[in-house]
């Protein structure tokens, strides 16, 4: 699987689950920088007692973004953890006691043969191929399936207030099952949505009755390659004048990836099952308060200057790559910073404080060697932002100036 980034003309309905280190909501396709471990692996759940009834849990990935930190949690809960995958991403990285099946997601699945789980949980999946393959095996011999989704199935994203019941995005295209991640990168990523609806439908097919599935919105924190929540806390940590997106009103959402791992994990311990959105916080949040949020938990020295989103539209700074996080709430997909988590809240998700997940997530990207750290995937340099808020300055001097002349 090679790595393959999200242009930033792709729109953000297209690409909210999609994982820096590659296609799929946590897939990850390859070891990162040389000598930085993955943080997942690094994580310590603390003191989360041990569950009531220990599982063998198989994890289909397991060394991608969330993948590492369900495997830590699970073990903290006393469960045994059994990863498939290409060995290919953080080799000898896994924990002490996790065993680990070689093979591959295109056809290569002997290793799954004549085993059996109680749960599986299906990390990095966008084909529905990928799903009827792994069925056809573990149909009998895994008694539930957890498939990780994306907020990004659904049609329609305008709308604030999407829940489990909105209609999916629907495939146009000749044969789903002949798609692979290189048409989908060829589609800029269109085909994203509608393969993740179809891969939905097959798990419900292989697995009836006995499928849970989980829906993610933009997933952050210590590990995300996107750079699109690093890139505020690394900002907002150099302090100065920092250029805002749009109105401080406007509503954002994202799942800190450990949360979202822990919450999968206790899920499976209840045997849940049916759709899920899962992304937070748990009361709504506007972009204003993700940054003044993210300026007072590291104690920064930052200055925020609000740009509306029409000038920056004219400027060619673009929501969500140019300006992370946010997107315009009266834009084509303005829904996606309010979907519904009334479901996920009533079954336990929880959240832990944006101050927390800030500081780790900005600690992990120092960590990153110098060539890393000055390649950001996501918002603007600063010499385009210095450009930006000069520009708007100036707009806004001339404006009051005319304002002020008598009529």
């Amino acid at each position: 699987m090679s790595a393959a980034e999200p242009s930033p003309s792709i729109s953000p309905a297209a690409s909210t689950a999609i994982d820096g280190a590659g296609v799929g909501a946590h897939s990850s396709p390859s070891p990162g920088p040389a000598g930085v471990s993955d943080p997942g692996y690094s994580y310590e759940p603390g003191e989360v007692g041990k569950a009531e009834k220990p599982l063998k849990i198989l994890i289909l990935g397991g060394t991608g973004f969330t993948g590492p930190y369900q495997v830590k949690y699970a073990l903290a809960r006393g469960h045994t953890v059994t990863v498939f995958n290409r060995g290919k991403t953080h080799p000898g990285e896994l924990p002490e006691g996790v065993e680990q099946l070689i093979g591959d997601r295109n056809g290569q699945l002997d290793a799954l043969k004549g085993r059996k789980w109680d749960v599986a949980i299906d990390n990095p999946t966008m084909l529905p191929k990928w799903v009827r393959d792994a069925g056809k095996i573990l149909e009998g011999k895994a008694d539930r399936y957890i498939f990780i989704s994306t907020i990004s199935v659904y049609g329609d994203v305008k709308t604030p207030g999407m829940h489990e019941s909105a209609p999916v995005a629907k495939y146009d295209g000749a044969d789903a099952m002949k798609e692979t991640r290189d048409t989908v990168i060829a589609s800029k990523f269109a085909l994203y949505g509608p393969l993740k609806a179809l891969s939905e439908k097959e798990v419900e097919k292989w697995f009836p009755g006995k499928s849970l599935i989980i829906r993610p919105g933009l997933i952050v924190g210590p590990g995300d390659q996107t750079d699109r929540f690093p890139y505020w806390p690394w900002r907002i940590d150099q302090g100065g004048e920092v250029l805002a997106p749009g109105n401080p009103s406007d509503p954002v959402q994202f799942i800190d990836a450990r949360d979202l791992a822990e919450w999968t994990i206790r899920m499976a311990e209840q045997g849940a099952t049916g759709v899920y959105n899962a992304t937070g916080p748990a009361t709504p949040l506007t972009i204003g308060g993700l940054l003044e949020g993210i300026k007072s938990g590291l104690g920064a020295d930052a200055k925020f200057t609000w740009v509306p989103a029409k000038f920056l539209a004219a400027y060619k700074v673009e929501p969500w790559s140019g300006m992370p996080v946010w997107v315009p709430p009266d834009g084509e997909d303005g829904g996606l910073g309010a979907v519904s988590i009334k479901r996920a809240l009533e079954k336990g998700l929880t959240f832990r404080p944006l101050a927390e997940t800030a500081r780790d997530t900005v600690a992990w990207f120092k960590a990153q060697p110098q060539e890393r750290q000055a390649d950001l995937k996501a918002g603007i340099p600063r010499a385009r932002e210095a450009e930006v808020l000069a520009a708007w300055h100036k707009t806004d001097k001339a404006s009051a100036e005319k304002a002020a002349k008598p009529k």
